[in-house]
């Protein structure tokens, strides 16, 4: 065959084609196997003569005939070869002919043939195949890798299509929300989480398409022309303990000495490249490198492509800036590194092959490929900093210089602490996060890339103290809804109480009214001497009722003049103060510090628990962690207009005291919550008993609420531990 000046190789011709590369590379391997068979069963026949020596080349002819094709040019080839062979395969059928032209053999040669040929055979076809298999590995790797980057940019992009989505609900919620001042800050908010999801999509796309463009133009490359060189390195072994088996029979067989010279010159011609030079020629086809990834704008938010600049992206820009250009510098180093060790260990297997060098090639390969391997992760790490620096300072800048960044320590916090950005608890088991060793700054893992660089150096205790309070009056402005809204917000109409919620608290039709005049101005129904008709007064608790009449509307209604208390809520708020820190566990409880205030909004019903308020934020506490304060002095009682400030309940099943002071004790453990809560109703007006079955009540008074009104205008509730009916217009929820 033609010598060529400089052989193709696999990853410049082949691109990407290592499956059937690597199919072809293991049959070639594999057909070790069969070689070093030959030579062991020959050494059996060898003993007996040429008879049958005639039979086994016969035989391997059969078994090259039906390999030929898969070892000239592999299982799938793009051009069929007709009967041309591949330059092994030639060389091996000069050498079963010349085996058909011998007729003795004799033991010592078969011998001989064992030892210095078929092991040998079986042990490098072991460690090659070893080798292929870990190119196949890498390969799988490699594109492992690829694949995993397009997930990643996939993951990515659902993030952005659900901060997206997220957007325009709290979009909508400022549409209806009653607090629109919190609805449109957690709207902007929002805004500023999914612009910097969006620059980490868009910084994905660029990562994404850089570690493309490097599988497809260096890495699979390198993958296959290693593949390519470890066939090439087989058949040079082939050749090597063919020739030891060629001369075993120029000593032993002077009568075949022409016939195995002709074999060694048949072997010395089998060049390695050109069986890789016939795989190729055979195998080349159309190749189309996949497109590049590009921004794919949310369905159900509408943006572009352009990365988001506005102060809290450049913030969140920076950090990663910064991260990517202080590993940048160490990657490079790392890079070169590793690229000398390749390139001197690619010298030490040329000098082995050469035969200038006495070393194990299959050892230097493989330290070779374990290094290369190194190379790859390190400059894939190298890479996607290069490319993060690069998108951000082409868009910002070097956002970086003047920076003050903090010197961020992992940090899991085991006492409580609160973010010094977003004022929320990071305190627990699995509550990591991050703490400056210079100025004590502390934040969430989630906030680390958020954290501004304003870091004002290493603190003494009482600054950083100082510092502290600040940022955390700071973190907790941030978590209060504004008097208005934004600047760049349209201010929409205020609602208030007396927009959204009904003036009618009674049993009546919806379209009745509250009454504006005075209680002399209007004269109240008369309720009937026989009030229910057929109702026999007990005082058992289970009474028969029939033919209920409607409950008779109440005899006077309040008057409220303009910025009075509602009577609704006349009396005065009960105040409370926390004797111990308490950590929220479940919806709906309330996290507050030791010796905060607090107002009781529900007394403990028997749960364990009541329902509190401290500043903006309501919740329930265990009612063991709360002291209950004296009620105000009656002079700083609201005023009210028209009738007599209501009197405090008269029904409790708590241990708690509203007109006291309780003696504290040691916090218990919070009780179980989900066990069935009382209502209670609260008396809206006076009302006199009609009969044994009805309660009398006043203005004020509280009642266990045992059955609501189910239609005929009367509701039971329990007093005393007896149950009676009210009129349910007299009475309201609480």
């Amino acid at each position: 065959m033609a010598e060529v000046d400089v052989a193709p190789t696999f990853g410049s011709e082949l691109k990407d084609g290592f499956k059937p590369a690597n199919a072809w590379v293991a049959n070639g391997i594999a057909w070790l196997d069969d070689i070093q068979s030959f030579f062991r069963e020959r050494s059996a026949i060898e003993k007996e003569y040429s008879a049958k020596l005639n039979a086994l080349a016969k035989k391997y002819f059969e078994k090259k005939a039906k390999k030929s094709t898969s070892l000239s040019v592999g299982d799938t080839p793009t051009m069929t070869p007709g009967s041309l062979e591949s330059a092994s395969l030639t060389t091996w059928t000069t050498h079963l002919t010349t085996l058909e032209s011998r007729a003795e053999e004799h033991d010592r040669y078969g011998n001989e043939l064992v030892t210095k040929v078929a092991d040998p055979l079986k042990v490098i076809s072991g460690r090659f195949e070893e080798l292929r298999k870990r190119h196949v590995e890498y390969a799988e790797r490699l594109e492992k890798e690829r694949e995993s980057s397009y997930a990643d940019l996939r993951k990515q992009k659902t993030k952005y299509d659900a901060a997206c989505q997220e957007v325009e609900s709290k979009r909508k919620k400022t549409e209806s929300s009653f607090d629109k001042a919190k609805a449109q800050s957690s709207f902007q908010q929002q805004i500023h989480e999914m612009n910097n999801v969006k620059n980490t999509y868009l910084i994905a796309i660029n990562v994404t398409n850089k570690q493309k463009e490097k599988y497809y133009h260096e890495y699979l490359p390198e993958v296959m022309d290693s593949l390519q060189d470890l066939s090439e390195f087989r058949t040079i072994k082939l050749n090597s303990l063919w020739t030891v088996a060629a001369n075993l029979e120029t000593n032993m067989l002077q009568q075949s000495l022409g016939q195995i010279q002709h074999l060694t010159q048949e072997i010395t011609r089998n060049q390695p490249h050109l069986d890789s030079m016939m795989y190729i020629r055979h195998n080349m086809g159309a190749f189309q490198e996949p497109a590049d990834k590009m921004f794919e704008p949310s369905p159900v938010w509408h943006d572009d492509e352009s990365m988001a600049i506005d102060d809290p992206a450049k913030v969140y820009l920076r950090n990663v800036l910064n991260k990517s250009k202080s590993q940048l510098g160490e990657l490079r180093r790392e890079v070169d590194k590793k690229r000398r060790e390749v390139e001197g260990l690619k010298r030490t297997k040329q000098n082995v092959r050469d035969g200038r060098e006495q070393k194990d090639e299959v050892t230097v390969i493989a330290q070779l490929f374990m290094i290369q391997e190194d190379l790859h992760q390190a400059d894939r790490k190298r890479l996607t900093a290069e490319v993060e620096t690069s998108t951000i300072t082409s868009v910002v800048g070097d956002v970086t210089l003047g920076a003050r960044n903090h010197n961020f320590k992992s940090q899991t916090f085991k006492i409580p602490t609160n973010c010094d950005l977003c004022g929320e608890r990071i305190w627990g088991l699995s509550a990591k996060g991050f703490d400056c060793r210079d100025c004590g700054y502390t934040c969430h893992s989630k906030c680390e890339m958020k954290v501004p660089a304003e870091c004002p150096g290493e603190l003494n205790k009482e600054e950083r103290k100082k510092i502290k309070q600040e940022r955390q009056e700071a973190a907790n402005a941030l978590l209060k809804p504004s008097n208005g809204p934004p600047d760049h917000v349209a201010e929409l109409p205020a609602l208030g109480r007396s927009e959204t919620i009904s003036s009618v608290n009674s049993g009546y039709a919806a379209s009745a009214q509250r009454s504006m005049t005075s209680p002399s101005e209007e004269t109240p129904p008369e309720i009937p001497s026989a009030t229910r008709p057929g109702i026999m007064p007990t005082a058992s608790t289970t009474t028969v009722r029939k033919n209920r009449v409607v409950a008779p509307p109440p005899a006077a209604y309040i008057s409220e003049l303009p910025g009075s208390t509602p009577s609704s809520n006349g009396s005065a708020e009960k105040k409370g103060k926390m004797l111990y820190t308490f950590e929220a566990g479940g919806d709906g409880e309330l996290s507050i510090q030791e010796g905060r205030e607090l107002v009781i909004l529900e007394p403990d019903t028997g749960s364990g628990w009541i329902k509190v308020r401290a500043g903006y934020k309501e919740g329930l506490v265990p009612a063991s962690y709360v002291e209950m304060l004296a009620a105000p002095p009656p002079s700083l009682a609201p005023q009210h207009t028209g009738q007599s400030a209501r009197p405090p309940s008269t029904y409790s099943n708590s241990g708690s005291s509203i007109g006291g002071t309780i003696k504290k004790k040691g916090p218990a453990v919070a009780p179980r919550r989900g066990a069935k809560k009382l209502k209670y109703a609260e008396a809206l007006y006076d009302y006199t008993a009609q009969s044994d079955a009805e309660h009398s009540m006043t203005e004020g008074e509280r009642f266990v609420l045992i059955k609501e009104d189910p239609g005929d205008g009367w509701a039971e509730v329990e007093k005393g531990g007896v149950t009676k009916s009210v009129p349910a217009s007299y009475i309201q929820a609480v």
